[in-house]
């Protein structure tokens, strides 16, 4: 798996927090740099290290399906990113318990560490997914989760203060966004294990 590939994937599931960021910092009065940071920091942390569960996971059983790891691959990243799709599309639907579910709050003192660890699993669980998905690609764990850790950091933190200043305007097609990613980065690694779209192409052409 390319570090291009690890880069989108990373931005792929830093895509639930940033909606909570951007949410977070719609809703909280007076926000300091220190809070943004802090917020940032733990989706940061969180999403960096549920790959490095899945990936010790998933060496548990890679004797047994590493003849299918593309296969897996492509099942797992392609469910999360409809799960996505499909939580957007009921997002839209319901607004009111979107909102109640990001655990939207009026001031930032209502900013407990017990409501951002919530959070922070929250958004990461899928990340734990993608993780058992590295063990079967032999990528190298730590720098993936280093760079979902930072990448996460980032995002996170741009979602943060934008939505404290600017309201919604990235919030409401980021879940969307990650979804598409997601598949995208399932199919292109299911074809470089199978190349069965570039053979569809060859014998087209």
């Amino acid at each position: 798996m390319s570090f291009t590939a690890i880069l989108f994937t990373a931005f792929a599931l830093s895509m639930d927090a940033l909606a909570v960021s951007v949410t977070k910092g719609m809703t909280l009065k007076n926000l300091t740099k220190g809070t943004s940071i802090k917020i940032a920091l733990a989706f940061g942390l969180f999403q960096g290290g549920m790959p490095l569960l899945g990936w010790a996971l998933g060496l548990s059983f890679e004797s047994y399906i590493k003849s299918i790891d593309h296969w897996i691959a492509l099942i797992l990243l392609s469910f999360l990113g409809f799960k996505m799709i499909q939580e957007f599309i009921k997002s839209k639907k319901e607004d009111e318990e979107v909102s109640i579910e990001c655990g939207i709050t009026t001031d930032e003192s209502n900013l407990s560490n017990k409501e951002l660890i919530m959070l922070s699993i929250a958004t990461s669980i899928d990340a734990l997914a993608v993780g058992i998905s590295f063990a079967f690609l032999n990528v190298d764990i730590v720098p993936a989760s280093l760079t979902i850790c930072i990448i996460t950091f980032i995002v996170c933190l741009i979602g943060v203060i934008l939505g404290n200043k600017i309201g919604d305007i990235f919030n409401g097609y980021a879940e969307l966004v990650g979804g598409i990613i997601l598949i995208i980065i399932g199919i292109n690694i299911f074809n470089e294990h199978t190349q069965i779209f570039n053979n569809i192409i060859s014998s087209l052409f």
